[in-house]
């Protein structure tokens, strides 16, 4: 009998850490680095007929680093994320048009309302993008992979119909959000890779821990604008420069 009540009492108590190590997050800061292939993508806008140019591309490689590294920031509660990105201590050289090493978004998503803000700093102007979340078309796939401690899965999407997309997200973690404004898989993405743009954003820690309402609260300044509004004000812009032009209104409008 003794020996029943002692099986039991472990059955029990196995239970309790399963339970434990089963429970959903909710709330907790998520760090990331943001990493750019600054020759790759140099390498894309260079007119090869140039000489000039590819001497300075030249001199370029020469004296500066292949990959630049910017951190990023996540807050997020089961209803708002709110995500950030620091300004490096030392300027970056850029190289031609690279509008991925001169972006400091600061994005606030709310699932409740549906409803994301975005400041977006383009080119000395300041833009407050409040429009409905962006619709990703994803794909999960089979594959996982470990990231900042968490089993994550892989999946594939597209945005503005051509940007092709690799995350990979965790259902641990039980917010459809991600840094900048890619969210809508069943999870947190703790990883974003944009191949054909050269940039990735992975999670280098996470914390659990509780945010309240207050720290999850949109950005103000800006000129108020939907998404439509940027991007016909952005195009009106950069119609002139041909395809730097196109280039910079994809990357600004990400």
């Amino acid at each position: 009998m003794k020996a029943i009540i002692i099986f039991f009492i472990g059955l029990l108590t196995g239970s309790t850490v399963v339970a434990q190590h089963a429970k959903f997050i909710t709330t907790g800061t998520i760090e990331y680095d943001k990493t750019i292939n600054m020759f790759a993508i140099a390498r894309g806008l260079l007119n090869k007929n140039d000489v000039f140019s590819n001497q300075a591309f030249e001199q370029y490689q020469k004296n500066q680093p292949q990959f630049v590294k910017f951190k990023g920031k996540l807050i997020f509660n089961k209803d708002k994320t709110l995500f950030t990105t620091e300004r490096p201590i030392e300027n970056v050289v850029i190289f031609q048009a690279n509008p991925l090493a001169n972006q400091y978004n600061t994005t606030y998503v709310d699932f409740s309302s549906g409803i994301s803000t975005i400041l977006r700093s383009i080119q000395g102007q300041d833009f407050l993008v409040k429009d409905s979340i962006r619709k990703i078309k994803w794909r999960i796939m089979g594959d996982t992979r470990e990231i900042a401690g968490y089993t994550c899965r892989e999946a594939h999407g597209v945005v503005q119909d051509s940007i092709y997309v690799v995350a990979f997200y965790t259902d641990k973690i039980w917010v459809s959000g991600g840094p900048e404004s890619f969210s809508g898989l069943p999870g947190m993405i703790l990883q974003v890779t944009l191949p054909r743009e050269h940039v990735t954003w992975a999670a280098t820690k996470v914390t659990i821990e509780p945010v309240p309402d207050a720290a999850l609260t949109p950005p103000q300044k800006g000129k108020p604008i939907s998404n439509k509004q940027l991007v016909e004000t952005l195009r009106a812009a950069f119609s002139a420069r041909g395809s730097t032009g196109k280039y910079q209104l994809k990357i600004f409008t990400l």
